[in-house]
């Protein structure tokens, strides 16, 4: 992917595995939405923090048969973009005897919207995301449905 192809908006998770028990349950739900055109993928890495606090990150190319496994049908422009200054600061936000899928996408369902956001001659002055367990929660306190 080059730099003229991200019209879309690209977003970056982590996604943390308590006690690395990270079984590739959600790679079909990834690569279904990578399938549909929703979303496509960029790069992922899995950072892991030992019990001592070491930090070992791997790459998909790294990872052995049985989890590499998880991945075959996950298709995408994986890696290249997430530094290690990034990953070393995704593994200081696990907790000890944790593992986490980093993993950056562009959101390519917004790519018609942000051209005509541009044709328009308008532009993004401010953009943030919430969780949906904070939306939930705040619906709840306003009692709305």
């Amino acid at each position: 992917m080059t730099a003229d192809a991200v019209a879309a908006p690209v977003e970056i998770a982590i996604i943390e595995f308590p006690g690395s028990r990270f079984n590739g349950e959600i790679v079909p739900a990834l690569s279904q939405l990578v399938d549909d055109g929703i979303v496509a993928i960029i790069d992922l890495v899995l950072v892991s923090k030992d019990v001592d606090g070491s930090v070992t990150v791997l790459e998909l190319s790294e990872l052995d048969d049985e989890t590499a496994g998880a991945f075959d049908d996950l298709d995408g422009e994986v890696g290249g973009l997430l530094s290690e200054d990034d990953l070393m600061q995704a593994a200081e936000a696990l907790s000890l005897g944790s593992s986490a899928l980093m993993i950056v996408w562009q959101d390519t369902w917004a790519t018609r919207l942000v051209e005509a956001v541009a044709a328009s001659g308008g532009r993004l002055v401010a953009h943030d995301r919430l969780d949906g367990e904070t939306v939930s929660e705040i619906l709840a306190a306003t009692g709305a449905d």
